[in-house]
């Protein structure tokens, strides 16, 4: 299988003499020595702001000593997204035995968790003695969703998802006024942010959702949670007072040390790769993009091992050079998503097979986000290269 990509064939081909990242990425900038921005942007940005050490630890714990006055008289001082992949779960641990939080685990289940997902979950919780709430999406309403934005044709193919997981997880916490949402993202394996080419669209649009689901959905999204980026961005943290955290920041976070510990404490077992709890994800990253599109989100997740120190630079040229699963796996997962989304093997290809769009086919709010993501860089509140 095979299809015309879209990167921009004009574009003379040159990767970053310190990452693996390329002019897939269409902006990419090099300087005199081949470095591309987001190495540069590593060591001027992220680097001096970035602290693991005692001064990190303190900050971790004044923040701690924040959330646990404010949910006093709560059951939860704070609420965590879990997926039952390596981020959210170590901020689980940090959390509870670190931080001495009594957070809620929220788990949104949009119907493509692998039984390993499933199984991580369920040990945390045990293991940690923390509750558990499952937001179960209607199925119909997510299967309708997810056809209407493959046959959209745009890179951004887990929108479905992601708008799903952080809409509910929004919702929630509001509704039962919990301040603090605690998040795995982090610097030490996320630092080398993925482009807006390659499906990384920047927040949860509704006008691009209800645009792209307006032409192609065939039932009424009811129920399906969907809390707009300026909501949550201005109304959320603004207005109610809704606090993001990231903890991972503030602690040493080596991603195999990390999962070696997690293994060994509560029997959590890791995964192939970064996004592998979801068999949907999985897919899209590992067949659907680097096939349809020509973009591999695996070189900024090597870059940001690279730039972190986790990974030679020669290790992920070999590991970039051939898939992650193998093509056999591939071609059944490629069937068991065409039947779970009651499209035949035929019409999936057909789909595979159309002629590539982007977000920008559509209505959306971009040009809002974007100046949004340039206020906050300018504000020294994102510090990774946004675009």
């Amino acid at each position: 299988m095979s299809n015309n990509n879209t990167l921009n064939t004009e574009l003379k081909y040159q990767i970053c003499t310190k990452t693996i990242m390329d002019t897939s990425d269409p902006n990419i900038v090099f300087n005199e020595k081949g470095e591309s921005d987001y190495y540069t942007n590593y060591i001027d940005a992220i680097l001096p702001n970035w602290h693991t050490d005692e001064k990190g630890y303190a900050e971790l714990m004044r923040t701690a000593e924040k959330i646990k006055v404010d949910g006093k008289n709560r059951d939860f001082d704070c609420i965590i997204g879990l997926s039952g992949g390596l981020d959210s779960s170590y901020v689980a641990y940090v959390a509870k035995e670190v931080m001495g939080l009594r957070p809620l685990l929220f788990h949104v289940d949009a119907g493509w968790n692998t039984d390993r997902a499933v199984g991580n979950i369920e040990k945390l919780c045990n293991g940690l003695g923390l509750d558990l709430y499952t937001e179960v999406i209607n199925w119909e309403e997510m299967k309708d969703l997810q056809v209407a934005v493959l046959k959209s044709q745009i890179a951004d193919q887990d929108l479905p998802q992601d708008y799903a997981f952080f809409s509910a997880l929004y919702k929630f916490a509001r509704k039962n006024k919990i301040k603090y949402v605690l998040t795995g993202g982090n610097f030490s394996t996320e630092c080398c942010r993925e482009p807006e080419e390659w499906g990384a669209f920047p927040g949860i649009d509704s006008i691009l959702v209800n645009d792209i689901h307006s032409r192609f959905g065939k039932r009424p999204l009811k129920t399906f949670p969907i809390v707009d980026i300026l909501t949550y961005k201005i109304y959320y943290r603004y207005v109610i007072g809704m606090e993001v955290f990231k903890p991972l920041n503030f602690v040493p976070y080596i991603k195999k040390d990390v999962e070696q510990f997690l293994f060994d404490r509560f029997g959590w077992e890791s995964f192939q790769h970064k996004h592998h709890e979801s068999r949907f994800t999985r897919f899209y990253e590992d067949f659907w993009m680097p096939r349809k599109f020509g973009y591999e989100k695996r070189r900024a997740h090597f870059s940001s091992l690279i730039l972190t120190g986790q990974m030679t630079r020669e290790e992920a040229l070999v590991r970039i050079a051939k898939p992650e699963l193998s093509e056999e796996f591939l071609q059944k997962e490629f069937d068991y998503l065409a039947d779970k989304l009651d499209l035949s093997r035929q019409e999936l290809q057909a789909i595979f097979d159309g002629e590539n769009k982007t977000f920008r086919d559509y209505k959306s709010k971009i040009k809002l986000i974007g100046l949004g993501a340039k206020v906050m860089t300018k504000l020294g509140l994102e510090k990774r290269l946004f675009r």
